[in-house]
Parts: C-alpha cells; structure tokens; sequence
C-alpha cells in the first residue's frame, strides 16, 4: 500500500507540472519567471518549499535527533535571519528587476543600478553552477536515504527517481511548472509532519509521557544549549552563526528568483506573511518530530543518524501513511532540486550566454539535471553537510553584494570582485579550520565581504552614488 499513495502522490507532483507547462509561451521571459504573473501564495510557498528541502526531512533531522533542543538556534536563525533580509531587501530585488528587465538573479546582481559588470556576472556564474549542482546532489542523496530506509531500495534508486520526475515537467514548464509542484509539495510536506507527529504523542500516551521520555535522556538534551555549548557566550555566537544563515538566503539564486517572479513589487508584504507562517509551523513540526524519535530509537540502533525520521514511520505509522510521509520527503526534494536545475539552467543560458532559444534550455535543463545526478553517486558526505556547505559558499559569495546594493551602494567592479574573493574564501577557510561547529561560516563570510566593501568606500569617496561610473 505505501508503494501505491508513494506513486500516486509523485504522479499528482507530475501532472501538476504538466498543466502548468501547458501554459508556457515559450518566451525566455516564461520559461525563466513564469512571466513575472505568479500570485504572492504561490511564491511563498514555493519558496518556502524550495528553501526547506530534502536536508529537513534528512539531515537536519538526524542533527536533532541527536544534539535535541540546542538545534533550536539553528531553527531561529533560520527564520530571524531570512526575515532580516526579507522586509529590507526582497522588495528591492523585485522592483529592481523590472527596472532592468533581469531574467536571472546573476544578470541582476551584475547589472543593478544599470551597471554592466560582465566579469563579475561570469565569476559568479561559475562559482553558481559548481555549488549549486553541489546542493542539488545532497537533494538527490536525500531520496536515495529515504528509499533505502523505508524499502532497503539501493540509493541510486532514489536519485535516478528524482532525475526523472524533474525532466518530465522542468524541461518545457520552466519556472511556473516548478512554482505549481512546489506548491502541492508544500502541503503534502506539512500534512506528513502533522500525521507522524500525531502518531509520535499517541504512541507515547500522551504529550506529558512524551516529554517526560525526553528528559531521562540526558540532562542537557531539552536544554536550550549553555551547557553544550559551555558559556552563554559559545551559545550566543552558535545562534548568531546561524542568523547569518537566514541572512545568506540572499546569495541562493534559486530562491531570490521566486521573488523575481512575483506579480507586483508592491504584493511583496503579503507574500512575507504567508511564508514565514508556512516556514515557521514546518520548522516547529520539524524540531517536535526529531524530538520525538529519540524516544522510540536508539542511536545505536542506526548506521546512520539521517535516517531517523523515515525510521520513526516505519515504527509507528500504518502502510498507507508510511507512503503519504515518503511522498512528502520526496516532495521537499524535489521541491528544492527543481529549482536548482532550473537556477543552473539560467546561468549557462542567460548569464555565460550559452543557449538562447527554447530548444537550447530543454537541452541545457537535461545536462544539468545528469551532472547532478552523477555528482549524487560518487559525493562521499552526509547530506546536512553538503547542503549547509554548498548554501554558504552561496551566501558568502553573492549576500554581501546584494546587501550593499540594496542599500543603494554601487561599488566599482575590482571591488565586488574583491567582496566575492573575501566571503567565500572566508568561508571555506573557515570550514576547512573546524570552526564551523563554534559559529557557521556564513557569519564571518558574510561579514568579510561586508567589512572589505567598507575598506573600499574609504578609499574611494562617493563611490556609494549609483549615478556615477567608477
């Protein structure tokens, strides 16, 4: 029975992207920003949806599961983080791409307030494709562990699944057939949460039992993490690590791009409600349910931690459940992987300028989604790993640029060149020293690339004029 509603669900994924490719215009404009028409509840959602995707139900669960309530932090930055960026510079973006008739998030960090900073658009195209398709793997890997923990299916299995669905309705649809799926995986992803939650209380007898259970595990695992991580101090810089994680929502071309699409600037408020009432329930839903399986599994009874959540489906819901939950996995997935794909497809079309008809981005979209998928079978880390990697190095890489410009800043072209240098070097170095498990490295990428813009605007007086050449 769980294979049926599994395939059932992934068949409604797929006819949804049909209707909606039915209705591309095959206009570049179209396929890129769904014609910039999209109402403001279906870009929260497939934003939102895009945002939160396999490495919640997969990795970030398995972080939980073991470190418990302390993850909070990591849920708060989530959200404090996004919302900083959100009401200060969502907006700007959108108005901004009228202005410019931008069809990329790349073509409209090169070129806003109408500069034509060529080199910086290849730079960040190139270091796009190779994190981008980088995230898109771990999204990938995500269904290949859920697969193999629910039928012991081979983890490929799961991955070529994934690559298939998204061919089927991204080749032609674009962004409005991955805008419509999002949208239903948004839901089918809060009803799955919702009905193993529900399962979990039930199971323990009760919400109190349930608690109760968590407390004898250890005396810090209900803690909110000054004893984790050794000071109020350490449990600060944890949390504010994170923040910047909300903030680097910034430099993910995947999701920026919904905003684009957006029918009118104006409508960008009513879009933030939505979507941080959307993210906010998902991410309580999420830090409850990863609670809640440390009381019906032992950690030692896992080869790996990731696999939690589908573990805990198969201890306590029924079989038809159990493939409404695997839909909803599937659904953050590929949620999330569609929008890479078609991020990807962007970049070489629009911005290296590679293929400029329809036919050309069917072709390029089909070569993205295989490099990925090869990627996924031979990328040896977990996937909360390679998605916290990959969004970072993202972050550290276009975040700083795009706040300073959204401030009404226009650095010369050597100088975004010098800010791009700075964060994602920061970050990797910080990455590669151990420090991320301290404070996340999108603090001080973030941070350098910021602090070197201001080292620049010393030197060079009156360079914040986007009126003036430089």
């Amino acid at each position: 029975m769980e294979i049926i509603i599994f395939i059932s669900l992934l068949s409604l994924f797929v006819g949804i992207g049909h209707i909606a490719s039915r209705r591309n215009t095959q206009t570049s404009s179209d396929y890129l920003l769904a014609n910039n028409t999209t109402s403001p509840l279906l870009i929260a959602l497939s934003a939102a949806s895009s945002k939160y995707s396999g490495y919640i139900f997969i990795g970030l669960t398995g972080y939980i599961y073991i470190n418990g309530l302390p993850a909070i932090w990591i849920l708060l930055g989530f959200l404090f983080g996004d919302a900083l960026v959100f009401y200060s510079i969502h907006q700007k973006v959108r108005e901004e791409t009228d202005r410019l008739g931008s069809k990329s998030f790349i073509d409209l960090i090169s070129r806003w307030h109408h500069g034509d900073y060529s080199v910086t658009r290849v730079t960040i195209s190139i270091i796009s494709l190779l994190f981008l398709l980088t995230y898109a793997a771990a999204q990938f890997n995500a269904g290949g562990k859920a697969l193999y923990a629910i039928f012991g299916w081979h983890y490929y299995l799961g991955s070529l699944i994934i690559a298939l669905l998204i061919i089927t309705y991204c080749l032609k649809g674009g962004l409005r057939a991955s805008i419509w799926t999002d949208a239903a995986q948004a839901i089918v992803m809060m009803l799955a949460l919702i009905i193993l939650l529900v399962s979990a209380i039930t199971h323990a007898e009760g919400l109190t039992p349930l608690i109760q259970q968590l407390h004898n595990i250890s005396p810090d695992y209900l803690s909110l993490g000054v004893e984790k991580f050794g000071s109020i101090n350490a449990t600060f810089l944890f949390a504010m690590g994170w923040i910047f994680n909300g903030i680097g929502v910034t430099g993910q071309p995947h999701i920026m791009v919904r905003f684009m699409a957006l029918d009118k600037a104006k409508n960008i408020n009513k879009t933030g409600v939505y979507y941080f009432i959307w993210s906010g329930l998902l991410l309580l839903l999420i830090l409850a349910v990863s609670l809640s399986a440390r009381t019906f599994i032992d950690p030692q009874a896992l080869s790996d931690t990731e696999l939690a959540l589908p573990r805990l489906a198969q201890l306590l819901l029924p079989s038809a459940a159990i493939g409404f939950l695997l839909g909803g996995i599937f659904a953050s997935i590929i949620s999330t992987t569609d929008s890479q794909i078609l991020s990807c497809s962007a970049i070489i079309s629009e911005d290296l300028k590679l293929g400029t008809t329809n036919q050309h981005r069917c072709f390029i979209t089909l070569g993205v989604t295989l490099t990925a998928l090869l990627i996924s079978l031979f990328a040896p880390a977990n996937v909360f790993t390679l998605v916290i990697f990959s969004w970072s190095a993202l972050a550290c890489t276009m975040g700083p640029l795009v706040i300073v410009q959204a401030c009404g800043q226009r650095p010369p072209q050597w100088l975004t060149l010098v800010m791009i240098a700075a964060g994602l070097s920061t970050a990797l170095i910080w990455r590669a020293l151990g420090l991320s498990g301290q404070i996340y490295e999108a603090f001080p990428g973030i941070m350098a690339g910021i602090i070197v813009f201001f080292i620049g605007s010393l030197l060079i007086p009156h360079m914040d004029s986007p009126n003036k050449r430089i």
